[in-house]
């Protein structure tokens, strides 16, 4: 009877430590969805400037916490892939700079705005920190436009450049077609020429014998 009562004592712990496993999960892949993309720090829950080791080690724990494979939660394709390029971009050299500058971008707009110096205590307090999150919210989100601009700048200046040559080749077949056509028709027209020229030989001839008849006569 003890032993009965000691397992489902130790189904119960196990059935605990599952839902609280599958809990740890969720609130992960949750806390992963809802990190603005743009920030790839927020996404592994790092703060800038950490090392590439730290990255890695990061990726490695969170990715197998919330691994497809080993959770039931539909969500979990989605925070794995978020996860995935979110490393992928720390661990790119240019795309970290660009990151960090808008970091530190953000940071100089609200010591600007608040009038403070490097040395003003407000700058570590979590409510400046706070601030700080979402002013990078502000200027990536600016940057992004900006690059998209110039993104649709760039298409269309090679779709109006695409046009101008597909124009350039239609108007050279154009004149290929013209030249092949009236070098088909010379042969025609030459013909035509000599043609022209006999009868009008012929009609002069005849001309003048007549009008040599008329006066003998």
């Amino acid at each position: 009877m003890a032993a009965d009562d000691d397992l489902d004592a130790l189904d119960s712990l196990n059935s605990l430590e599952k839902e609280a496993s599958e809990f740890t999960k969720d609130a992960e892949i949750d806390r992963i969805r809802k990190a603005f993309q743009l920030d790839a720090y927020a996404v592994l829950d790092l703060q800038p400037g950490v090392p590439d080791s730290d990255i890695k080690v990061q990726y490695r724990k969170k990715s197998l916490l919330i691994h497809p494979d080993k959770t039931s939660n539909p969500a979990a394709p989605d925070a794995f892939d978020r996860l995935k390029k979110a490393q992928t971009a720390l661990l790119d050299e240019k795309q970290r700079a660009h990151l960090d500058e808008c970091i530190a971008d953000a940071r100089r707009l609200l010591i600007r705005e608040h009038k403070y110096n490097l040395d003003s205590p407000e700058l570590k307090t979590e409510a400046f920190k706070e601030e700080w999150r979402k002013k990078t919210v502000f200027v990536l989100l600016e940057e992004e436009a900006r690059r998209r601009r110039q993104l649709k700048g760039r298409m269309q200046e090679e779709g109006r450049e695409k046009k101008r040559e597909e124009e350039e080749l239609e108007a050279r077949k154009r004149k290929r077609d013209e030249e092949k056509a009236w070098e088909e028709s010379r042969d025609t027209r030459i013909g035509s020429w000599r043609d022209w020229q006999k009868g009008r030989k012929g009609g002069d001839k005849e001309g003048k014998k007549k009008k040599k008849m008329k006066v003998l006569g």
